[in-house]
């Protein structure tokens, strides 16, 4: 115990390596390359970024699993391999409730994002409206398979009463290129990355898939709205491999806590639609197993298979 407590002490002596489970360019890639940033600078050392994708995040999570839990090796993810693949993947190379959570960085709403020129509807309630008259003719871009994207989209489906046809990409950045390209019609995706676009007017933001409207995008309706109860929201944590030690959590738990505080970086998280999450390593493992059942029930209810 005095050597672990030791190296942790001096942790880190050496580069951390953070794998991300999606592809660069999404908003899964850019919240960690924002702390790692900070924390290369704060640590006096360096904070690479691996994009380790495929299978909703199921490689990039089993790489890590099998790291030396020693905090050189940690993921950064959203949804899918922490809470939600467990409830689809009947075989895991890794089991997400061994990672040890470190921190649970920020959160971003959803949001039902058309083409324009492939869907003319202005509002929930049309296109819910349109899909009704159309079933199945509609294509929805997903970040993958089980991913936050997916999912809400199938609790669209459940909720509204319709069908969409699901077309799953590697990440939200191919997705929303296919969406661009006219390739799909609409995308459920967090406003991260999505919000430039639409402001762009290349895309068209029919609603968010927060409880509430947001502070910033007071004339966006929610989801809710039409669909009552209707909620979903991506995050972005932190985990380190099975058996590390807890002095090593905390100090990083810590230093990405004091991140989280800088202005500079709350004005950074919010241009990407993200609101700070934080907190001690307990509140980041008690809100990942409340996540693990609200999506659970959102499997079930949808009846989602695996194809």
């Amino acid at each position: 115990m005095a050597v672990a407590s030791a190296r942790a002490g001096d942790y880190p002596v050496r580069p951390v390596k953070i794998i991300v489970p999606f592809a660069a360019g999404g908003t899964a890639d850019a919240v960690p390359r924002l702390v790692g940033d900070w924390l290369s600078r704060k640590w006096a050392q360096p904070v690479v970024i691996e994009n380790r994708t495929g299978a909703a995040g199921n490689i990039g999570a089993e790489f890590v699993d099998h790291a030396a839990p020693d905090g050189y090796t940690l993921l950064s993810s959203p949804p899918p391999p922490l809470v939600i693949n467990q409830n689809l993947y009947p075989n895991l190379g890794f089991d997400p409730a061994k990672f040890e959570p470190v921190i649970v960085m920020a959160h971003v709403p959803n949001a039902l994002i058309v083409n324009p020129k492939n869907l003319k509807a202005s509002s929930v309630a049309e296109l819910i409206q349109y899909l009704q008259q159309n079933p199945d003719k509609v294509t929805a871009a997903t970040q993958g398979i089980g991913t936050t994207s997916h999912l809400t989209a199938e609790l669209f489906q459940v909720m509204a009463k319709v069908k969409m046809r699901s077309i799953p990409y590697r990440g939200s950045a191919p997705a929303l290129q296919g969406l661009l390209a006219g390739d799909v019609d609409l995308m459920f995706d967090n406003l991260g990355v999505s919000l430039p676009l639409v402001e762009g007017g290349n895309l068209k933001l029919l609603a968010v898939a927060s409880s509430q409207r947001l502070p910033s995008l007071p004339d966006v309706p929610t989801i809710a709205e039409t669909l009552p109860g209707f909620e979903a929201v991506a995050w972005y944590a932190i985990v380190a491999p099975p058996g590390t030690p807890k002095s090593i959590t905390e100090k990083i738990n810590a230093d990405v806590n004091e991140a989280l505080r800088q202005p500079e970086m709350q004005d950074r998280l919010r241009k990407l639609s993200a609101e700070t999450f934080g907190g001690s390593t307990a509140k980041a493992a008690r809100y990942m197993q409340e996540e693990v059942e609200r999506w659970g029930k959102v499997i079930k209810a949808a009846d989602i298979k695996l194809q």
